[in-house]
């Protein structure tokens, strides 16, 4: 089934030529189905991308999917025309007496700073707090995932020793996990990130299980026992050029940048990355709307916060 999606989102275009089904909203009015709600708490600079990355992998499945973007009315976006968050984003204020079968969290690059200190950290704490009771289920990404962990839990985030930037192999460390059915023993994600959260930390906290880890990325995803909050530090959604883009920027500045691990052919970065990721995300969305979402959510989403 397809995702549905604003007629001019850029999305429509990009996914349209890689054969995903995108339905508008012109022609999702003619369907009698409910749609699975899934709100976007897009905190990424370059949203446009962000966008794209996970209108692509929630597409992916059989379940006909609405995608609502959510912006932080406490930030300013500087890399993104006011034109384009106007005509596609609401603010918490507009949505907050809704209720959403899921919610994504994207990452945001603002790791060196304490929680506190980012601008809409008070904000998203709101939209956290809320999501208790008003989304079946709450998927985190990255920075989001550091954040959530923190503030639902009070586990802070540890700094690395240097940035963690490439491909990195994975296995599922909870072998009943639902969130990793059909998943090969080990599988890749992208990762780009200078901090990290602890497995002795996670441990100490009985509602959180860990599901999957890295022997170089250490805790890659976290859940409640019922799936209610998800968090994932890596960057499954990522394109096959993301992690190229970021590391050109920083190299063409004089930045220290490392050569992404696992990504460049022989670690030539005259030569196009070599995706080894794309089905295990797809798989991972997947199983995430079908098993935390689809089947658990009640068919009267006003609901939600009698199915605790």
């Amino acid at each position: 089934m397809p995702i549905k999606i604003p007629n001019e989102l850029p999305a429509t275009k990009v996914l349209n030529e890689e054969n995903i089904f995108v339905i508008t909203e012109t022609r999702a009015l003619t369907q009698d189905i409910r749609p699975l709600q899934i709100l976007i708490v897009n905190l990424m600079p370059t949203k446009i991308v962000t966008e794209t990355q996970l209108a692509r992998v929630l597409g992916n499945t059989p379940l006909q999917v609405e995608m609502e973007l959510l912006m932080m009315s406490s930030h300013k976006s500087k890399n993104t025309s006011k034109e384009h968050m106007l005509a596609f984003y609401k603010t918490f204020d507009e949505i907050k007496d809704r209720n959403f079968d899921g919610m994504v969290i994207t990452g945001a690059p603002v790791e060196h700073m304490d929680f506190e200190q980012v601008e809409y950290w008070k904000e998203l704490c709101e939209i956290m707090e809320w999501s208790k009771t008003h989304v079946t289920s709450t998927f985190h990404i990255c920075w989001a995932a550091q954040a959530a962990l923190y503030y639902h839990y009070g586990i802070e985030k540890k700094p690395l020793d240097k940035k963690l930037f490439g491909v990195f192999e994975h296995t599922v460390a909870h072998k009943g996990s639902i969130l990793f059915r059909g998943f090969d023993d080990t599988f890749m994600v992208p990762h780009s990130r200078h901090t990290t959260v602890l497995a002795e930390d996670i441990e100490k906290v009985p509602e959180l299980k860990i599901l999957s880890t890295g022997k170089e990325v250490g805790v890659y995803a976290v859940a409640t026992d019922r799936g209610r909050q998800i968090f994932i530090t890596g960057h499954s959604e990522y394109d096959a050029d993301t992690l190229n883009r970021e590391y050109q920027r920083d190299k063409n500045a004089g930045l220290p940048i490392d050569i992404p691990v696992n990504y460049f052919p022989n670690d030539d970065d005259t030569l196009p990355p070599k995706v080894t990721w794309r089905s295990g995300a797809n798989l991972l969305y997947s199983n995430w709307l079908n098993y935390f979402v689809y089947q658990t959510t009640p068919y009267d989403i006003t609901t939600i916060s009698k199915h605790e």
